[in-house]
């Protein structure tokens, strides 16, 4: 490892110059209020990361619309205009200590298990999920099987993401992330195993991606220019940590070319459950994020370890991404940028911060009883 980390070199991601290539990974929060208002504790949350040295804070997921999109229960949502004053008061405050804020937009779709607008799922085919709801997230037992969607369907739900896109403006956001990953409703389509619809929305990668690609298209022409729009990919999911996408490097190639086509700012790929090394390895021995680097010329964040130096360092160097996501261990070191700077020894992240729930009460009582 080099005495000056790679990590540390500035970095360009729209119209926005980044002083280093760290990023705080979406992580879920469940600390809204029951109407999906967001809190000064969440203001004061993401803001300490900025206050920490990272450069861009991407947010938990937040829900588009008050139909089915709502994953969990007190998840913040960008619906509302009780939500976007809500939001003004985190992008006021995460710009003060000199960050760029991204708001994630997530659609739960047949992942939801918790919804104060409607107990009905929805999902690109009725197709029950794997594994049974997540208890950290407030859920229990096996997940319902979600109703196939219908065109009416499909088109609400790119409106949906527009017009939170356009909400996440009005609240001073600097770009937004569609969620596109992890086992939720956009992923749903990409994942052949819950895509079994036989329209041009199912069938091979070049279909299963294009509802994808519409609310990515869809939202840059809705937003000003210099407004960011990512999209978050991954293989695995929350309820699957081992799913592949079977054709490899081709289906891989597909999806980063039609959201490169479709308007995308950069690709954030993550790593749910595991380490990088774990996951982004094709069979002809390409990267998950290299690959995306290549076929489309796009900023690639990688996601999956990135808070470990040497890993970082590779992945960096050998060309495989262009920034790097960090999660848990920003949890834990939310000044984790400048440790680096200082080869300072980080804090291990420790299961007790989301026990019995991934809240702000419960990562701050974790704190005080560690004297952290």
């Amino acid at each position: 490892m080099t005495t000056s980390h790679p990590a540390l070199t500035p970095v360009r991601l729209g119209g926005h110059e980044l002083s280093s290539r760290y990023a705080v990974a979406p992580m879920t929060r469940v600390s809204a209020t029951p109407e999906g208002v967001p809190t000064q504790d969440m203001a004061r949350y993401y803001a300490e990361f900025a206050d920490g040295g990272f450069p861009l804070v991407i947010t938990e997921g937040i829900y588009p619309d008050n139909a089915h999109s709502q994953g969990y229960l007190n998840q913040p949502g960008l619906v509302t205009e009780a939500h976007v004053e809500g939001w003004r008061a985190v992008t006021g405050a995460v710009r003060g200590a000199g960050g760029v804020l991204v708001a994630q937009l997530m659609h739960a779709g047949a992942l939801s298990q918790g919804n104060r607008y409607t107990a009905e799922r929805i999902g690109p085919s009725s197709v029950r999920p794997l594994g049974e709801m997540m208890p950290e997230y407030g859920g229990s037992g096996p997940w319902p099987a979600p109703r196939e969607m219908s065109a009416q369907d499909i088109d609400d739900v790119v409106a949906g993401f527009v017009v939170a896109a356009g909400n996440a403006v009005a609240a001073g956001f600097d770009g937004v992330e569609v969620h596109a990953a992890n086992g939720y409703l956009l992923d749903q389509f990409i994942t052949d195993y819950t895509n079994l619809r036989t329209d041009s929305y199912g069938g091979p990668m070049a279909n299963r991606v294009r509802l994808t690609a519409d609310v990515t298209r869809a939202i840059k022409a809705a937003v000003p220019p210099e407004f960011v729009v990512g999209v978050r990919l991954s293989q695995t999911k929350v309820n699957d940590f081992t799913y592949r996408w079977p054709d490899g490097e081709r289906d891989a190639e597909t999806v980063y070319a039609a959201l490169a086509a479709a308007g995308a700012d950069y690709l954030h790929i993550a790593s749910e459950g595991r380490n990088w090394l774990d996951t982004a390895r094709l069979a002809g021995g390409r990267t998950i994020t290299s690959v995306a680097r290549e076929v489309t010329g796009l900023p690639v964040i990688a996601n999956g370890g990135m808070h470990d130096a040497v890993l970082a360092e590779r992945v960096l160097d050998g060309g495989h991404a262009d920034l790097l996501s960090v999660a848990r261990a920003a949890l834990v070191n939310p000044d984790l940028p400048r440790r680096v700077a200082k080869d300072v020894e980080l804090d291990r992240f420790d299961h007790g911060m989301l026990d019995p729930a991934v809240t702000l009460d419960n990562v701050r009582r974790w704190r005080e009883d560690n004297q952290v």
